[in-house]
């Protein structure tokens, strides 16, 4: 009979794991290129204040939608704010939206997932009709629904988009923890005699991570797009605050005469959501034991 100690995990699950996420991590030109989007996102995010050459809400009028320059290397903005400082400031904003967001997706939708999956019967029943619920609503609607309810700003649009990604976390912990609970080792602790809680935390949970970590990293790049939406619609961050969406949604008018004012946070917008769709990709192909070669 097996012991509780070789019942930590699934037979291989870190072992396996590991080289091939080394690899996909360092021997790929889409994982590199995605990583260093990311790196670079964060770097503007964390050193935003130092590197910025002007203050993101500086006006100068006198030089009010100026085309890119050697001093102003995005140009300006329709009232003379410089657009380069403007979108590295952006960035902490739209990182700190996708991690806020995700986390609080994950942190309520994996445990109600996970508990449903386990438990079955009517717990099952209560967790999956809810989330049915809230999937009958595209999660943008949801989030402009939560948003309209708790009205505009940064911090309700962190929660409104939040809120629209539990349903994919509930569902994806129960798919996978249906599948992890039939192995031979659950059953092992089980037949050991083990509470259900400690086989959820020490046996379940563990193996049926992998694919909340790659779906979490791909809806990062989801909520930035998501509350980038809010704020181009007025929902979201407010003036004058930087925030990508938000300079779109102000360079609409001047599209035709000045369209560096949206080209420039759109691009971050397209950087930022590609970059974390393919290092979400390429982590799939790492966690993924029937996609590991």
């Amino acid at each position: 009979m097996p012991t509780s100690a070789s019942l930590s995990t699934a037979p291989g699950a870190a072992g396996a794991v590991r080289p091939g996420l080394a690899r996909a991590l360092v021997g790929n030109p889409e994982t590199v290129a995605g990583l260093a989007v990311v790196v670079l996102l964060a770097v503007c995010a964390v050193a935003a204040p130092l590197i910025t050459p002007y203050p993101p809400t500086l006006i100068n009028l006198g030089e009010a939608a100026a085309p890119p320059s050697a001093s102003h290397w995005f140009g300006q903005d329709q009232i003379g704010r410089d657009i380069l400082s403007r979108v590295l400031h952006g960035a902490r904003l739209s990182l700190l939206v996708g991690l806020i967001a995700v986390g609080i997706a994950v942190a309520v939708g994996a445990p109600l997932g996970l508990l449903a999956g386990y438990l079955g019967g009517p717990a099952d029943l209560l967790v999956m009709r809810m989330v049915d619920v809230m999937m009958a609503f595209p999660s943008i609607l949801l989030a402009l629904l939560v948003v309209t309810v708790l009205g505009p700003g940064l911090e309700n649009a962190m929660i409104a988009v939040g809120i629209a990604a539990i349903p994919l976390f509930a569902r994806l912990a129960r798919a996978s923890v249906l599948s992890v609970k039939e192995m031979e080792y659950v059953a092992a602790a089980r037949a050991l005699g083990q509470s259900p809680p400690w086989i959820v935390a020490r046996h379940v949970a563990p193996n049926a991570v992998a694919p909340l970590v790659v779906q979490a990293t791909l809806r990062i790049g989801t909520a930035i797009l998501t509350a980038a939406s809010l704020s181009f619609l007025g929902l979201g961050v407010q003036p004058p605050t930087p925030e990508w969406g938000a300079m779109v949604s102000e360079g609409r008018a001047y599209v035709t005469t000045a369209p560096h004012i949206t080209i420039f946070p759109g691009l971050a917008i397209v950087l930022a959501v590609l970059g974390f769709n393919v290092l979400g990709d390429r982590l799939n192909d790492a966690l993924n034991p029937r996609l590991r070669r």
